[in-house]
C-alpha cells in the first residue's frame, strides 16, 4: 500500500486544528469500558493504517481498521466522559483531522487532540461572531486572541469572560466545518492551549513561595 516510510512519516498525536473533511458516523458499537465508532472518510483513509491517529471533532483516536473509505477507533470510557463523542449516533457529522505529516506546515496551533472538556454552543450574530459556554474551570487558560480548539477547529479568541468566549467565523470554516451546523444547546469539545497548563504548573510553586512569603511579612 506504501512505497516507502516517507508516505506515512505523521507526528503522532500532534494536530493543527485545519479540518480536512467531514465525515460521518456509520457505526455505534458499545464493547467494554469503550465505545468502537466506525466513520466514513475517504480522505483521511487515503494514507491511513492501523495504529494512525485521526482528530474524530477534536478528539485524538487511534486507528484499529481501515476499509473501503472507512475506518474504525475504539473511544474509551475517559474520552467518553470528557468528550461529546459519549452522544454521538450514527449519521452524525463529524470533523477530521490526519496527524500532521512530520515537516508539515502548522496551519493553526500545536493540538494533542486531548479534549480538556465540553462547552456548549450559544449564539452567532450576522458578522459570524459565535459564542459558547465556556466551563468554569477553563477559563483562566482562555485569553483574548489566543487560540482555542472549538471540536477540532483552530480559533482565535476574539473575546473571553469567565463564563463564555466568542470566536470570529469566516463563511469557510462554515461552510467546511461542523461550526456552521451547530444549533443552540449542541455540545462542542474544547481544547485550550496545551503551552497555558504548562506554564501554569511550573509556575505553581514559586507562585506558592511567593504566597508564603508575603504571608510572614504581613504578619510581622
Amino acid at each position: 500500500m506504501f512505497s516507502d516510510g516517507a508516505t506515512r512519516r505523521r507526528a503522532a498525536g500532534v494536530f493543527t486544528g485545519i479540518v480536512e473533511e467531514l465525515g460521518e458516523v456509520t457505526a455505534v458499537e458499545q464493547v467494554p469500558n469503550a465505545a468502537r465508532l466506525t466513520v466514513r472518510g475517504p480522505l483521511v483513509t487515503s494514507d491511513a493504517g492501523h495504529g494512525d491517529s485521526i482528530a474524530v471533532s477534536g478528539v485524538c483516536l487511534t486507528v484499529v481498521a481501515v476499509a473501503g473509505g472507512e475506518f474504525t477507533v475504539d473511544v474509551v470510557h475517559e474520552t467518553l466522559q470528557r468528550s461529546s463523542l459519549a452522544k454521538v449516533n450514527v449519521g452524525d457529522v463529524v470533523n477530521l483531522e490526519r496527524a500532521t505529516p512530520a515537516g508539515g506546515r502548522l496551519g493553526g496551533h500545536i493540538m494533542q487532540g486531548h479534549v480538556d472538556g465540553t462547552g456548549v454552543y450559544l449564539n452567532r450574530d450576522d458578522l459570524g461572531l459565535t459564542t459558547f459556554a465556556l466551563p468554569g474551570k477553563l477559563s483562566r487558560y482562555v485569553v483574548e486572541k489566543g487560540s482555542i480548539a472549538v471540536d477540532g477547529v483552530s480559533l482565535t479568541v476574539a473575546s473571553v469572560t469567565d463564563e463564555e468566549f466568542s470566536v470570529a467565523l469566516i463563511p469557510t470554516t462554515l461552510e467546511l466545518t461542523t461550526l456552521g451546523r451547530n444549533q443552540p444547546g449542541d455540545l462542542v469539545n474544547l481544547e485550550v492551549d496545551v503551552v497555558a497548563k504548562y506554564v501554569e504548573k511550573l509556575a505553581m510553586p514559586h507562585l506558592r513561595t511567593q504566597g508564603d512569603h508575603g504571608g510572614a511579612e504581613e504578619r510581622a
